[in-house]
């Protein structure tokens, strides 16, 4: 579980409708570990973040992921590291002092949902999405029957959602069995403790399955009937045959 302390350094206009925004963010209440982020937005909408910790930036437009390809060169690095130790690193002392300063958390709206699958091996996907949440740092795990998962799952990046916050998105497809519990589990910093658990509890097989089985089995059984009455009445007919007295044998 991560433990985040946000610290919003400068939020910078630089044309009419593109913003600059700089962050520090502190790990805990230590100050030890720091990650430095630079975010540009136009008309609000997200388009290129620097990241201290992956150390590159990265473009959330057709736009803006061609800019970043220029943007991540060594140069660039060193600049931003300098930026790092200025506006962070070197006023710790004066932040724990003087500065004011909020832990930002926003807790994470989650859904879960099942959708159709086309491949055959697994008829069925579960969804599980978590929205609106900061901070980015997340982790999502699927249990069944208790037991982390780790086969058919894949997940997406954490993407932005809009004025700063974030999502992601996890899918598992499965084969539902009789009395199998499938579980979400999603652990945040906006979530109290224990982590917050969203479970589905699978029938065997869909209601429409259950109908399409019980028809099958009942044509099974009447077809079975019939050829057993079937059986039934030839046999007897083949006994009387045997038992009733020919002409040879009343002289």
């Amino acid at each position: 579980m991560y433990r985040t302390l946000s610290l919003y350094l400068l939020s910078q206009v630089q044309f009419a409708s593109m913003h600059r925004v700089t962050c520090c963010i502190f790990n805990d209440r230590d100050f030890e570990e720091v990650e430095y982020i630079v975010t540009n937005l136009y008309n609000k909408k997200l388009m290129m973040e620097f990241n201290s910790t992956r150390g590159n930036w990265t473009g959330f437009t057709a736009y803006s992921m061609e800019i970043v390809k220029n943007r991540n060169n060594p140069l660039d690095r060193i600049q931003r590291e300098f930026e790092k130790k200025v506006l962070c690193t070197d006023n710790i002392g004066f932040i724990q002092k003087f500065g004011k300063y909020e832990i930002t958390v926003a807790s994470p709206t989650i859904k879960l949902k099942s959708v159709k699958k086309s491949s055959n091996r697994h008829p069925a996907m579960l969804v599980c999405s978590a929205y609106h949440f900061y901070p980015k740092q997340i982790r999502v795990t699927w249990l069944q029957n208790g037991q982390a998962m780790t086969l058919e799952i894949s997940s997406s990046d954490v993407l932005p959602d809009g004025d700063w916050y974030y999502q992601i998105h996890s899918y598992m497809a499965y084969t539902p069995s009789p009395g199998e519990k499938i579980t979400c589990m999603v652990e945040h910093l906006g979530l109290s403790e224990p982590p917050l658990f969203l479970t589905i509890l699978e029938p065997s097989l869909p209601v429409v399955e259950w109908i399409k089985i019980v028809v099958g089995l009942c044509g099974m059984m009447l077809g079975f009937v019939i050829v057993s009455s079937g059986f039934i009445y030839y046999k007897k007919k083949h006994d009387r045959r045997v038992l009733s007295p020919t002409s040879s044998d009343q002289y």
